[in-house]
């Protein structure tokens, strides 16, 4: 038995890596509404591959409900004008960690009033930023691109196993690190060099 035992176990591993064939597009193991249900690192440890799709797929889902009364759960929720709305949806193609202009004029504040802390510990799935630093671009990215100017610094909460990605509501941005894990599948600093 001892004889065959490493041939079988070769051809188990050979049989397993050939029905994963590389032709076969990630699947996600959950929707990204369970996704942002949990904890953030579940996605940490998501492949690159299905956290991107999990993106585009968050991506496409802001733009069907831009706009919409947030009477239902939205992925975006914001106040507006006394409404509480779904944000303008973005582009799958649109990296949130590319902060244009305009978001710098912003002032935020990442410090936790009460609730959870910003990790400060730099993580590879997040191109090699730390959760509070990508929160940040993120925070900015999306305020810009949603027109928002406030006059005051604009809290930015985490928000881990909230049922939205990000949501601005009363001066304050929460966002859920999960969704930060997705946002980081996108953009230069995560695509294989010879793609970009």
């Amino acid at each position: 038995m001892r004889r065959w035992l490493p041939g079988l176990l070769l051809s188990l591993v050979s049989v397993l890596t050939a029905c994963g064939g590389a032709g076969t597009p990630a699947r996600a193991t959950m929707s990204v509404r369970q996704a942002l249900t949990h904890p953030p690192e579940f996605m940490e440890f998501e492949s690159p591959a299905t956290r991107l799709e999990m993106f585009r797929e968050v991506a496409r889902q802001s733009d069907l409900e831009a706009g919409q009364a947030a009477q239902a759960l939205v992925l975006f929720p914001i106040s507006q004008d006394g409404e509480l709305l779904a944000a303008p949806g973005f582009d799958a193609r649109m990296d949130l960690f590319q902060a244009p202009d305009a978001g710098k004029g912003l002032q935020l504040v990442l410090e936790a009033r009460a609730g959870e802390r910003w990790p400060e510990d730099r993580r590879e799935s997040l191109q090699g930023l730390s959760e509070r630093e990508a929160a940040e671009l993120v925070a900015r990215t999306l305020l810009a691109h949603w027109g928002i100017q406030p006059e005051s610094a604009v809290q930015v909460d985490r928000a881990s196993g909230a049922p939205y990605a990000v949501a601005y509501v009363d001066g304050i941005l929460r966002i859920n690190p999960a969704f930060l894990y997705l946002a980081a599948a996108y953009g230069p600093a995560s695509m294989p060099a010879a793609l970009q």
